[in-house]
């Protein structure tokens, strides 16, 4: 907290973060009670620039929230025709057969999607309800009431130097306070992480888990391209160095998404995540389909993996946490928004109910309880062992032993129980010398493009004369701690190139932090394996702008 004096605005709900989890709970407010007064302030220059995902989307979150979704006109236009599932080899590939698959896995009745357009659709369907939605406003503060409690957020600071002093055109900002806060930041948001760490909000709960998803827009020749092909696959180029996989969805206009998920839990501190994606574009079935077509967009960012037993506490006095801010994907489907969008709901729901009683910042316990036993609950419950036993067994045994348990699931029990996750991601990481390096061919510029180049296709920006938002808690662990013990594994993890080591004749080893091609993925906040590296928030309006993602 600072001494800064800044003005306050009273809301019934303030709620930061408008991705699906944010505005599926600002419109269920408005639709519950008309007179609610509800603000989303998104730090992204606008509605979708910082949203990214795959993304098959299951329209069940969109169903309960607007069942006219179709005459509405939401941007779901691509049903999945096909779905196709491989194992790959360096040089050729193994169909997986549907069939043995459980029902949960069928993509039969999803969408491919923009989840960038479905939020900005979402964003107009709030504002129609009344919801005030603000852009290009970060939420870099929490506000606490007298007893401890969340009762607001300092948003649209602006103007500081470098040194984190006022500069001439510095703006402080304004508090937003709620009767209650929802937090609906996406993966490792920075204010949630505090709420978690304020509350304890993991005590008894496994750590959460994580992948870095990266992933492209690709033109491609229209006679290759099939509308509604959704491809998977798992094995090369990762083999035994990383769980993983990618994703190609083929929507409209002779576009096709290409992703690629690596899991933070790899042992290997040479690991090179970025590198692992481009050569994964050289497998003769990808290269195939992506030779003669121009890439047009890059972006990355984390995911939670940790799935149902990695779930916080998600509430504390004033507050609650939503969609990725709690972590409710299903790692097999490859599919969280529709969980998203019904958590949402139900923190609105149980908000709604409490200010009707003539209550406010207390613990909404109805969401919470709503979540676990609920539809989400359910959803994630049924896949809980398929991420822990790919962590400690491998591809082969989360294909086999991971696909009869959530056989068995579906039918109510589990041969395996919950099983745990263990360490952290950070932890996971071994000294470099346990390891040998990996030496990976240099991109082509044709199919395959170093980071610098691709960071461009993102529209990332940031003001150069503020705070750098990577902070680190010792300035001086990054050369004498990760370099010679994990061989500086920052320069590699990032997917945007933010980390440098750079070596001058006669000088010492400089850490470089090049904050302006950030992408807000959050994976040093995840891998750094000194858990030195901090991400906060920069000003508004900064960061990627994704326009399709």
């Amino acid at each position: 907290m600072t001494d800064t004096q800044r003005e306050a605005m009273e809301y019934d709900v303030v709620i930061v973060g408008a991705g699906p989890a944010g505005l599926s709970a600002a419109i269920r407010l408005k639709q519950l009670d008309a007179e609610c007064n509800v603000v989303v302030l998104e730090k992204g220059s606008e509605v979708g620039a910082h949203i990214l995902s795959g993304a098959v989307l299951d329209p069940m979150g969109l169903d309960a929230l607007i069942p006219d979704w179709k005459d509405k006109g939401a941007p779901l236009k691509v049903p999945v025709k096909e779905d196709n599932f491989y194992v790959l080899g360096e040089a050729g590939k193994l169909r997986i057969p549907n069939f043995p698959m459980p029902p949960l896995m069928n993509n039969h009745g999803n969408y491919i999607v923009s989840m960038g357009n479905v939020c900005r659709w979402m964003a107009e369907q709030a504002e129609e309800l009344g919801v005030e939605i603000f852009p290009g406003m970060s939420c870099s503060e929490l506000v606490y009431g007298e007893n401890g409690e969340v009762k607001g957020v300092v948003a649209g600071e602006f103007g500081k130097n470098a040194d984190g002093s006022h500069g001439d055109a510095y703006e402080p900002g304004m508090e937003l306070h709620g009767k209650y806060v929802f937090l609906s930041e996406g993966v490792r948001g920075s204010l949630s992480k505090q709420v978690i760490e304020k509350y304890d909000l993991s005590q008894g709960h496994e750590p959460q888990k994580y992948g870095l998803g990266m992933k492209e827009i690709w033109e491609i020749d229209p006679a290759k391209h099939s509308e509604g092909t959704v491809t998977h696959t798992m094995g090369w180029p990762l083999g035994s160095n990383a769980g993983g996989g990618s994703f190609i969805y083929h929507l409209e206009n002779n576009q096709v998404y290409v992703g690629f998920v690596v899991h933070l839990n790899y042992k290997n501190p040479h690991l090179f995540p970025y590198m692992e994606f481009q050569r994964f574009k050289h497998h003769p079935m990808v290269a195939d389909l992506l030779e003669g077509g121009k890439r047009v967009a890059y972006g990355a960012r984390a995911i939670s993996e940790g799935g149902y037993q990695s779930m916080p506490k998600m509430v504390a006095p004033g507050v609650a946490l939503l969609g990725c801010s709690v972590g409710m994907v299903n790692v097999p489907r490859i599919k969280g928004n529709h969980n998203a969008m019904l958590s949402g709901m139900a923190a609105a729901e149980a908000a709604i109910e409490a200010m009707s009683e003539g209550r406010s910042s207390d613990e909404l316990t109805a969401y919470e309880q709503e979540v676990r036993s609920g539809a989400i609950g359910e959803d994630l419950k049924k896949v809980r062992n398929v991420k822990p036993l790919w962590s400690k067994s491998g591809l082969l045994a989360s294909l086999t032993i991971g696909g009869l348990d959530m056989w068995t699931n579906t039918l109510g029990f589990s041969l395996l129980g919950t099983l745990p996750h263990g360490k952290t991601d950070a932890e996971a990481t071994d000294p470099a010398d346990k390891h040998t390096p990996i030496d990976y061919p240099k991109p082509d510029g044709k199919l395959s493009f170093d980071r610098l180049t691709n960071v461009a296709f993102s529209f990332t920006n940031h003001e150069e004369s503020q705070p750098a938002h990577l902070t680190l808690k010792d300035p001086d662990v990054p050369v004498s701690k990760n370099l010679p013990t994990y061989a500086g594994p920052s320069a590699r993890y990032c997917p945007a190139g933010v980390y440098e080591f750079v070596e001058e004749e006669g000088k010492d080893t400089r850490f470089v932090i090049n904050f302006q091609n950030c992408v807000h993925c959050k994976t040093c906040d995840i891998k750094d394996p000194s858990q030195n590296i901090v991400w906060t928030t920069p000003q508004g309006g900064d960061g990627p702008n994704y326009p399709n993602m």
